[in-house]
């Protein structure tokens, strides 16, 4: 089974920017697809970043330019760096991995069959 944590949350000041970390254990993780999601207090869950097992990375219009994904194999670990933070950018962001997919990255948070438990960004104006 696939255990996700997420680590590198935090408060920060507008305008500044941090870097997600989701360490990952399991034996599918090298070929499998990975997904940054976000979700603020009475808000649905949106997705943020995807990227596959051959590191072709995906994000929606929304959030291209400021967030990027990455992944370090070796580790084990893919990144969200995340720039320029805005407060609406504040939540709590969850890693997440489709297990059975090496290639297809998917924006629906249904596709999607283990969770971290997340990490809290809160960003001050």
């Amino acid at each position: 089974q696939v255990q996700l944590v997420e680590s590198g949350g935090g408060l920060v000041q507008a305008g500044e920017s941090l870097r997600l970390s989701c360490a990952a254990s399991g034996r599918t993780f090298i070929e499998s697809v990975m997904a940054w999601f976000r979700q603020a207090p009475g808000k649905e869950r949106e997705f943020v970043a995807g990227i596959n097992g051959k590191n072709n990375t995906f994000l929606t219009e929304s959030m291209k330019g400021r967030f990027s994904i990455s992944r370090d194999s070796a580790k084990n670990t893919v990144y969200l760096q995340a720039n320029s933070l805005k407060p609406e950018d504040a939540a709590v962001y969850s890693c997440a991995t489709a297990s059975r997919f090496a290639d297809f990255v998917s924006p629906h948070a249904v596709a999607y069959d283990y969770w971290g438990q997340g990490t809290q960004v809160t960003v001050s104006s």
